[in-house]
């Protein structure tokens, strides 16, 4: 029986290293009463339905085999601030970093932003294809920022930072939605003093976010029982409240980072005059 002309396909194996493509020649022999230019026709589709196979797997493995950024370098790029890496000391960003599974391109919300110190590590993060809103409140702005976060948004590295001046139980426009990650940095328990309807907040970033989109909530804890009687004289708040209260408006709770946790601290004192450093948790919750 004679054979049509060879097309060529290809085995894929599948490593860490990526898609690896090994050329195998096929030959597809003619059927009885089938001419050669019938047997090369089918070759043909058959090799365009292998390329796009294999279009469609090598963007399949690019998922499979996608690294996370380099955080420790992002952290010690040279140019960050000396007030920066000051607070790094206390704030272990690259842990952070990892916890938060950021990556570029995603859209992300830094709620009670404040001075911008995690504002830049995620906008470093995300790129120029990506983009960060950054929430103040007008009180916090004036009070307690006075200026510093309009001074970090000068900085090169600031240029895909939207700034969004808004109340806590209303921290983004109606338009902003399809999030890919919310960070809330040690500040949930000033909504407390500060009056804000935690419920309709946590609303307003489960509606913010695309569905298996994370929201972190780290802070500050205080002792069991305590709940949010100390967020005011201890800045510290206890945090089964935070769980309740974040479970409550749809989220799951996935997963607790440990690396800034403190079993010897005594949750006694105020957290900006420590004896020793602070205990602190750091929760990641998704929206189903």
């Amino acid at each position: 029986m004679s054979s049509a002309p060879a097309a060529i396909v290809f085995a894929i194996s599948v490593s860490r290293a990526g898609l690896r493509y090994r050329p195998i020649p096929v030959t597809a022999p003619l059927v009885p009463g089938e001419t050669t230019m019938t047997a090369r026709k089918k070759n043909r589709i058959a090799r365009f339905a292998w390329i796009g196979l294999l279009a469609l797997l090598g963007g399949c493995a690019g998922m499979l085999n996608e690294d996370p950024p380099p955080y420790f370098l992002i952290v010690h790029d040279r140019d960050r601030s000396d007030a920066d890496r000051v607070i790094d000391q206390r704030r272990r960003p690259e842990k952070l970093l990892e916890f938060y599974d950021v990556r570029p391109g995603m859209r992300v919300l830094d709620l009670g932003a404040g001075g911008g110190y995690n504002t830049e590590l995620l906008a470093r993060v995300v790129g120029p294809s990506g983009v960060v809103y950054a929430q103040n409140n007008r009180y916090v702005l004036d009070k307690l920022v006075r200026g510093r976060f309009d001074e970090r948004l000068k900085k090169p590295v600031m240029a895909r930072v939207v700034h969004l001046v808004r109340e806590f139980d209303d921290p983004v426009p109606a338009d902003i939605r399809n999030l890919d990650l919310v960070t809330f940095n040690f500040v949930y328990h000033d909504t407390v003093w500060l009056g804000a309807d935690r419920a309709k907040m946590n609303r307003a970033v489960f509606n913010a976010l695309k569905p298996g989109g994370v929201y972190i909530v780290a802070d500050h804890s205080a002792q069991p029982g305590a709940g949010i009687s100390a967020t005011k004289t201890l800045h510290r708040i206890e945090e089964s409240v935070v769980r309740q209260e974040v479970q409550a408006a749809g989220f799951r709770l996935v997963e607790e980072g440990i690396f800034l946790r403190n079993p010897d601290d005594p949750r006694d004192a105020s957290v900006f005059k420590p004896r020793i450093p602070n205990d602190e948790f750091v929760l990641k919750f998704v929206k189903p």
